[in-house]
């Protein structure tokens, strides 16, 4: 008997007997309300232990002989197709005019509509074959002023027509560049000069207004912001260059399944240098991006099931605990209220 009452002794839930057991509706009130409270806990705890995070790490970035890929979507409302180039330059030296891979344009009537595509590569095409001229040719009937052949007079005529329409122009695609700094830009620098002035009779009515749908250095992953998305640049009294300083950050982007997503985060800083009619420079849009020499790892984790143990064993104990005070505190209450008063007793 000695060894079983020792046992009993180490009992920490002491039970009353049943008669002396009293309920009450306000502590079935204070249970019902216990019950939501720790089911909402239980259910937010479980929802916080199945999410994931991401954890940042930072190293030197070690990658050597890569390209970068930029993804562009633009629209110039103010510019048909036919006179849109898009140029790159690197410090390697290496320097593309009017690139024609993965790189379309979209014809825009005034109110957006889409009125044909084709690629980018055909932008100045009919412009480079027909508009061959010759400065020291007089006298020749095939050619007209500036050496231009009829074929260069029919395009200027066109480009004028569609200017006059309100026509605008959407641009997207897909660059790969050699991985050091440089640029990409998009005007009409693959127009020829005399062609340029003859449809635009000035750099100060060249109207570059421009609208980012979407501009990114890679892949998105769960929670990247390209700061330029969504941006809109409309002139309306003058004309300009837009300069973009991308500073670029290599990122890579590691799941919890243990998938490597290699992409780029970036910043910018904007400048508009407005045109004049002394500049010699033709509006453009550029953007001059640097790749920064530190990389980023992001990584997705999850809570460990005990520290969602713990959690849960907190709040569920933590509720229930509370609970109890409340229903004491309730209960003396009511019964100090319901208790009948000495003086009424002795009457």
């Amino acid at each position: 008997m000695g060894l079983k009452q020792a046992v009993k002794s180490l009992d920490a839930f002491p039970r009353a007997e049943e008669h002396l057991l009293q309920k009450t509706r306000s502590g079935a009130l204070v249970s019902v309300v216990g019950l939501v409270i720790m089911a909402t806990l239980f259910f937010h705890e479980l929802t916080y232990y199945l999410s994931t995070y991401t954890v940042h790490q930072m190293a030197v970035d070690m990658k050597r002989g890569d390209t970068l890929p930029i993804h562009i979507n633009m629209t110039f409302p103010s510019l048909p197709c036919d006179v849109l180039s898009v140029d790159a330059i690197d410090l390697s030296g290496k320097h593309e005019v009017d690139l024609d891979t993965n790189i379309w344009k979209i014809g825009l009537d005034r109110h957006g509509h889409v009125i044909g595509s084709e690629y980018v590569s055909d932008l100045v095409e009919k412009e480079h074959e027909g508009h061959k001229h010759d400065h020291h040719g007089d006298g020749d009937s095939k050619h007209h002023t500036h050496g231009f052949d009829q074929d260069a007079e029919t395009f200027v005529k066109k480009v004028k027509q569609s200017l006059s329409n309100g026509e605008g122009c959407q641009v997207y695609g897909f660059l790969d560049v050699q991985r050091v700094a440089g640029n990409f830009h998009i005007s009409v620098h693959g127009l020829n000069i005399f062609v340029a002035q003859m449809i635009f009779e000035g750099a100060t009515h060249v109207n570059v207004s421009h609208i980012i749908h979407d501009l990114s250095f890679g892949p998105t992953y769960p929670g990247i912001h390209n700061p330029l998305d969504g941006t809109v640049r409309i002139l309306h009294q003058t004309s300009g260059i837009f300069k973009y300083y991308i500073k670029i950050v290599p990122t890579e982007y590691r799941y919890l399944s243990k998938q490597v997503l290699p992409t780029n985060q970036f910043s910018v800083t904007e400048y508009l240098t407005p045109m004049t009619e002394f500049d010699r420079s033709w509006p453009a849009v550029y953007f001059l991006y640097d790749l920064s020499p530190i990389t980023v790892t992001i990584k997705e984790e999850r809570r460990s099931f005990l520290h969602f143990i713990t959690r849960l064993c907190a709040v569920l104990g933590g509720t229930f605990a509370l609970t109890g005070m409340l229903d004491r505190w309730m209960f003396r209450f009511l019964e100090a209220l319901t208790k009948p008063s000495p003086r009424s007793v002795l009457r």
